[in-house]
């Protein structure tokens, strides 16, 4: 009887993930089997098997069984399976796996390129789905996952996280409430630092073509809370990027860090070796696919940008500056929202305001943190309204977890799901579809040097107010 009141909840609980937000609206289909929730998981890199994997195994054991998991390199995915410490089978045939264990749910955690061949299949073969954001790289990779939700009974969920941590949502709660009146325009720029920002272009991330660059594998979180923020489709964009810090303007590169001739003159020198986990996953495994995890920075087949900055004009005529810096001496953001009535501003991790002991690297390391004892602090977020003094307001913040976001979207679908979201962050494939497309516009702008139009990249007319 338990396990199958758990598995309802879990049901209703993608059920409202999905419907508010998908394409089309429909509910779920899954019969009521009293079983546990028969989840697969494509892509076994350190998202995947961290969040997606060893997380769900730990936290939720009475809700969810692994059945499968596959990654097209087999050793990859054997360690998975002990990492993660569940005795399903492994796969690197996709299709197999579904078919062999028909499974409840599929959750993509794979290179953004592909995301949409696993979505789409998933859905072909009757299960749900979950992907990690981005949604997909591209317009024609998005329109193909619009039309086969459109198609197929089930859905899709994409996993945005920021939305749920307590200081994004408490932006979220001023705005709804009107503090400001209507919000005429935003200034939004993040900063990620030479740890952070730098490892995107040791990875696979580095090449457009398996990332979609910056503007859509990191950008489409902060585009994603701006769609959520505003409460409104981008309707037009135009950007600025370039590519002047890494890559092949550098003046020497390596193969890699650990052979690399010139490690010791390298300010970016990062020894992979002190890694246990980068070591099993990585570098133990790249005779299978040559998947090199600490690639050179200074490659010269990088390609994406370094430096972005884009113009959003919103369905509600909202208009956004936005910038995203890859090399910062410290990681952090920073927003501003002009309104009729006044103005919002908001930060995290801007090291001159307060005193702060650990390294950059080291806070890194704790926002990816799942699990283990967490720290509530408080952020403040300024509130200014028109002829009045400024108000400040001490928001709880947690470090682990992007946030405290992390924990809170899992329980949402997995321990909550019945209690009505006063937020609205449940996140389907429109939202997924409208935080990429702004960065495929924003792309497109920069090559071709004027504004795109987001009515013009898929069959999604952008609304005023956000499709519920």
């Amino acid at each position: 009887m338990e396990n199958s009141q758990t598995r309802r909840q879990f049901l209703s609980a993608v059920s409202m993930l999905a419907a508010g937000t998908m394409v089309e609206a429909s509910s779920l289909h899954f019969p009521f089997l009293g079983r546990k929730l028969k989840v697969v998981l494509v892509g076994t890199g350190v998202r995947g098997t961290s969040f997606w994997g060893k997380r769900l195994v730990e936290v939720y054991p009475e809700i969810i069984e692994f059945v499968g998991l596959c990654d097209i390199n087999p050793g990859r995915v054997a360690y998975a399976k002990k990492y993660m410490g569940v005795g399903c089978g492994t796969y690197t045939n996709f299709d197999k796996m579904v078919i062999e264990n028909k499974p409840d749910l599929v959750i993509v955690t794979t290179t953004d390129a592909t995301h949409h061949e696993y979505i789409v299949r998933a859905l072909q073969l009757g299960c749900d789905v979950l992907t990690e954001k981005p949604l997909t790289i591209d317009e024609h990779k998005c329109q193909q996952i619009i039309d086969a939700e459109r198609k197929y009974n089930n859905k899709v969920v994409v996993g945005f996280n920021y939305r749920w941590s307590p200081y994004s949502t408490k932006i979220k709660e001023l705005l709804q409430n009107n503090e400001i009146g209507k919000v005429t325009s935003v200034d939004f720029h993040w900063y990620l630092n030479t740890y952070h920002g730098a490892s995107y272009f040791r990875r696979w991330h580095g090449l457009r073509q398996t990332g979609g660059t910056l503007l859509v594998h990191k950008a489409t979180h902060h585009f994603d809370l701006l769609n959520w923020w505003l409460d409104s489709d981008p309707k037009e964009v135009f950007a600025y990027g370039d590519l002047e810090h890494y890559g092949s303007v550098n003046a020497f590169r390596g193969n890699n860090c650990r052979d690399c001739e010139y490690a010791k003159k390298c300010d970016y020198y990062w020894d992979i070796t002190k890694s246990e986990r980068d070591m099993d996953l990585y570098v133990n495994n790249e005779k299978h696919d040559g998947y090199i995890r600490d690639n050179c920075l200074f490659r010269k087949d990088i390609n994406i940008y370094d430096k972005m900055s884009a113009q959003v004009k919103y369905a509600n005529n909202t208009v956004v500056n936005y910038s995203l810096t890859t090399y910062s001496p410290f990681e952090g953001w920073r927003i501003a929202f002009n309104g009729t009535e006044g103005r919002i501003e908001a930060w995290l991790d801007i090291p001159y305001h307060k005193k702060e002991a650990l390294t950059q690297e080291a806070l890194h390391a704790l926002e990816m943190r799942q699990g283990g004892k967490e720290v509530t602090k408080y952020e403040p977020v300024i509130v200014h309204k028109l002829w009045n003094d400024h108000s400040t307001i001490q928001v709880p913040y947690e470090r682990g977890g992007h946030g405290g976001g992390d924990k809170r979207l899992h329980d949402k679908v997995f321990v909550n799901p019945g209690t009505k979201d006063p937020f609205d962050r449940a996140a389907g494939v429109r939202d997924g579809a409208m935080s990429v497309l702004i960065g495929v516009a924003a792309r497109k702008s920069i090559e071709s040097g004027d504004p795109v139009r987001i009515s013009e990249l898929t069959d999604l007319e952008p609304r005023a107010k956000r499709l519920l």
